[in-house]
């Protein structure tokens, strides 16, 4: 297809086979053979009335989105529909894995001081912060709900609401799966003694194990084993989301993503109390500018309410899938990756400044090429060494001036062919010249498949791009020292300081301990983490402490959204090995709690 009022990756899917779909690692994400039906994600003016005259399955979403389920025969007729403005297909999430307290200057705002005990324990202090009155909102994996670390003294759960995506039959209202258990629900299963019986009446769990140890470091309370094991918030409420519908390749989808965090924001302000959201996962797919509808879903949701929204940086910084160039006029440039023996598929990302004209040859490694493939918008087809290309040349769309080349590499046979390919670039015209390249996701290719001349600077992964979230980068708590997987920002912000400044595009805002991080695995276990989805808790958890100090006590009731982001910028101490702040690594230096309170 050619619909420009559909993204290209979508265009693409529409005009594969129903097989190169099923062997792509994007192309079919989204789409259910068996029905014959699509889940898109929409921006929209006015009524969705026509969509839903479709037959249509849709979820309105705050702010004129929606997330809706079509066939596909019927994708056509709805990108008509003049109140529909852009359609985007889901992309997979994939969870970021790979002493904190202390080190993030939080345990000074925790003790009780003697202003605290003489006072009610809701004073104006800056002491005995806990994130009473504040919700901790967790989107992840799920959790180990039956844990003591998200209990009250009592035995009963701090869990106000647990929507799991994947089990259906009693979704929340406006929302159409997965079921959705109530802090009551949950306090009758725990006063059950046998585990089965407690399982039977709430059976969510988190499988994967990522979901628990994330929202115990943002908000567990040590599980009576005292302090050393407490998160950052103890004593805050949880809203909880486990995203997903069962599937075989077991990742959540950004729709998904889009409707707990709808969930979330509506459910605070359902309670009048503010929210500090995690959001631990990410992809590679996308320019990165924050302009596809994921982002800037997200920006306009931190609008809404008295909300916080965290996001890791993901782990993306030294897997070497991404690298970039700068073109010169006259003079074509060659970028080289290694495709490992083994890779059943793989996917490569070419963005562009849409001024620039450029044609491509692709290179396999037998030596056989394909091209020069000029700018022409729509699907092309190639096959080198046995491997089908599936080529989308894109436009840009309403939201940015980037344009995207996209190519799929589908093998005939069992796996896409093995060594080093190349991509020549030549230019034609050119007025800005860079390109930019990003592979899939470390998480689903062989170590082996990688650019041969990375770059490690903008390996944010999606949504920590986009604008108005806090984006939470690692560092080694021990050594005080970068973690070298903590995706990074762009290295054009140092050059451009005035302008980034004007416009507040610092990416990451702050680093927070993700080595070595000591948490709960599963009920009664403990164990090592790391990665940058163990370091955005911290930072979490300390946006809830602002906000109960700020909201709660009544110090500063504007004290959420972008003005917690500025204070923690604020506190932040920089790294010794930080030459400048702030940096494309460490943001404005790591997370220190105390040192972003006002005095």
């Amino acid at each position: 297809m050619q619909d420009q009022k559909i993204e290209n990756l979508l265009n693409l899917a529409l005009d594969a086979t129903a097989e190169e779909r099923e062997r792509s690692l994007e192309l079919d994400v989204g789409y259910e053979p068996a029905e014959r039906t699509w889940e898109l994600i929409v921006k929209y003016s006015g009524s969705l009335e026509a969509v839903r005259a479709l037959g249509a399955s849709v979820t309105e979403l705050l702010n004129e989105y929606a997330v809706i389920l079509i066939e596909e025969s019927q994708i056509d007729r709805l990108s008509e529909i003049p109140e529909i403005e852009y359609i985007e297909k889901p992309k997979r999430l994939f969870f970021q894995v790979a002493a904190g307290r202390a080190a993030s200057c939080i345990f000074p705002l925790q003790s009780e001081s003697t202003e605290d005990r003489g006072n009610d324990r809701e004073g104006t202090g800056r002491s005995n912060l806990k994130g009473r009155g504040v919700l901790v909102a967790v989107l992840d994996s799920g959790i180990a709900y039956e844990s003591r670390d998200f209990r009250h003294e009592d035995g009963s759960t701090r869990i106000l609401n647990l929507w799991d995506q994947t089990i259906p039959g009693n979704p929340p209202k406006g929302y159409g799966r997965g079921t959705e258990y109530t802090k009551v629900q949950i306090d009758e299963a725990l006063r059950l003694q046998n585990p089965e019986e407690r399982r039977q009446r709430i059976p969510s769990s988190d499988f994967s194990g990522h979901g628990t140890p994330v929202a115990a470091i943002a908000a567990g309370n040590g599980g009576g084993r005292g302090t050393a094991y407490a998160g950052v918030a103890p004593e805050s409420d949880l809203l909880v989301v486990k995203l997903g519908n069962a599937r075989q390749e077991g990742f959540p989808r950004t729709t998904e993503l889009m409707m707990g965090l709808n969930y979330v924001v509506e459910k605070a302000l359902e309670y009048r109390r503010p929210v500090a959201v995690n959001l631990s996962f990410g992809n590679t797919y996308g320019a990165h500018d924050g302009n596809s509808l994921l982002e800037r879903f997200i920006d306009d949701l931190s609008n809404y309410w008295k909300s916080v929204i965290c996001v890791g940086s993901g782990n993306e910084g030294n897997s070497a899938g991404h690298t970039a160039v700068q073109l010169e006029t006259g003079r074509s440039q060659e970028v080289q990756f290694a495709v490992s023996a083994g890779e059943p598929v793989l996917n490569v990302q070419i963005w562009k400044n849409y001024t620039d004209e450029i044609e491509i040859v692709l290179e396999s490694p037998s030596g056989q090429r394909a091209g020069p493939i000029q700018e022409r918008l729509g699907t092309q087809r190639l096959t080198l060494d046995g491997t089908e290309i599936l080529l989308y040349y894109g436009k840009p769309s309403p939201y940015s001036t980037n344009q995207e080349i996209y190519l799929d590499f589908l093998s005939a046979n069992a796996y896409v062919a093995d060594g080093i390919w190349k991509i020549y670039l030549i230019p034609r015209k050119l007025v800005l010249g860079t390109v930019a390249f990003w592979l899939p996701s470390q998480a689903v290719l062989n170590r082996e498949t990688a650019f041969l001349f990375p770059r490690q600077n903008t390996t944010l992964t999606i949504p920590s791009t986009a604008q108005r979230v806090i984006t939470v980068g690692a560092y080694d708590a021990r050594t005080l020292s970068y973690a070298d997987f903590s995706g990074r920002g762009s290295v054009s912000q140092l050059v451009r300081a005035e302008e980034t400044t004007a416009i507040g595009g610092w990416k990451p805002d702050l680093c927070a301990p993700g080595v070595g991080v000591v948490t709960l695995a599963s009920a009664g276990i403990y164990r090592e983490f790391s990665g940058t989805s163990f370091a955005t808790p911290f930072v979490t958890g300390s946006a809830a402490l602002l906000m109960e100090w700020g909201i709660v006590r009544g110090n500063d009731p504007f004290l959420y959204g972008e003005k917690v982001k500025a204070y923690l910028r604020r506190g932040a101490k920089a790294l010794p090995e930080m030459e400048r702040v702030p940096d494309n690594r460490e943001g404005f230096g790591r997370l220190c709690l105390e040192g972003s309170l006002p005095g």
